[in-house]
């Protein structure tokens, strides 16, 4: 990829079409619309199932690979191979080979093998599983509230899939200047950083070389998943969690929340956001 790209969801990717009777105000009529597909996703590590995510079926390596980075199963993408993506008539299959060391952590990460698109911990058999503590972040860049509403603007731009469902949540990866290079789209939150983290690490970006914005709220997992990729920074458009917020002040995550056009809220770590004046 290169500087001058930016790396979306496939344009056909992630929507039926389905007829429906749609009224607005006096008018009613019989269109198509597009819905956002939502479909189980498996994922087997070492031909061990896993867990069961519903998850919008596009970017699905990435979502492997991030998944398993994310959720603590490798330390390094590179540990993470894919080895085959079957679509079955019950779903997506992921196969992802680890290595033989990292299988005494899938015996303290399992899970139940039914997750939803809006639940990350949920299914998780013990507290210590639900609840990890990630290792602090790096230094990570400092960000200008005027890159910040920069990304922001771009990432509104950047999700074709919520422009035609309206049903499906955003993270984007952002440069020093607030360019954003990596977008992933997801009925799941947490499913769309899990993209996100997985694209990031296909196309070379450093982790601690930008920032993450999200469409969503700052929820405790969505804090640790980026505490977990090594990002230093997170913007999201909604509140967040004191949990998230004892999680970042932990791992070093500078954390910001109701990032949007008429202002922002600096909740962990304010040392590397930079606040500017607003032009004339």
């Amino acid at each position: 990829m290169t500087h001058q790209e930016t790396s979306v969801l496939n344009e056909d990717a992630g929507s039926v079409v389905r007829s429906v009777a749609r009224r607005r105000g006096d008018t009613a009529r019989t269109v198509d619309d597009h819905i956002a597909e939502e479909v189980p996703v498996a994922f087997v590590y070492n031909d061990a199932p896993f867990a069961v995510m519903m998850a919008t079926p596009g970017d699905l390596e990435d979502f492997a690979q991030g998944f398993a980075l994310s959720e603590g199963i490798v330390e390094s993408l590179d540990d993470a191979q894919v080895t085959s993506v079957e679509h079955l008539l019950e779903g997506v299959e992921i196969r992802v080979r680890i290595p033989v060391e990292r299988e005494q952590v899938l015996q303290q990460r399992r899970r139940s093998m039914s997750g939803r698109s809006g639940c990350g911990v949920c299914g998780s058999e013990l507290l210590e599983a639900a609840l990890r503590s990630p290792a602090p972040v790096g230094e990570g860049i400092a960000v200008t509230s005027t890159a910040l509403q920069r990304a922001l603007r771009e990432l509104r731009s950047l999700q074709p899939l919520n422009a035609r469902t309206g049903a499906t949540h955003a993270a984007g990866w952002a440069l020093a200047d607030g360019r954003v290079v990596l977008v992933r789209e997801d009925v799941g939150r947490h499913n769309a950083l899990d993209k996100l983290i997985g694209a990031m690490h296909r196309a070379g970006h450093a982790p601690q070389a930008g920032f993450l914005v999200v469409t969503s709220r700052a929820s405790y997992e969505m804090a640790m998943k980026a505490a977990s990729a090594g990002i230093a920074f997170m913007a999201a458009i909604s509140a967040p969690t004191a949990l998230a917020l004892s999680l970042a002040q932990r791992t070093g995550l500078t954390l910001l929340g109701f990032a949007r056009d008429d202002g922002h809220a600096v909740y962990t770590h304010p040392r590397r956001f930079i606040e500017q004046e607003a032009a004339p």
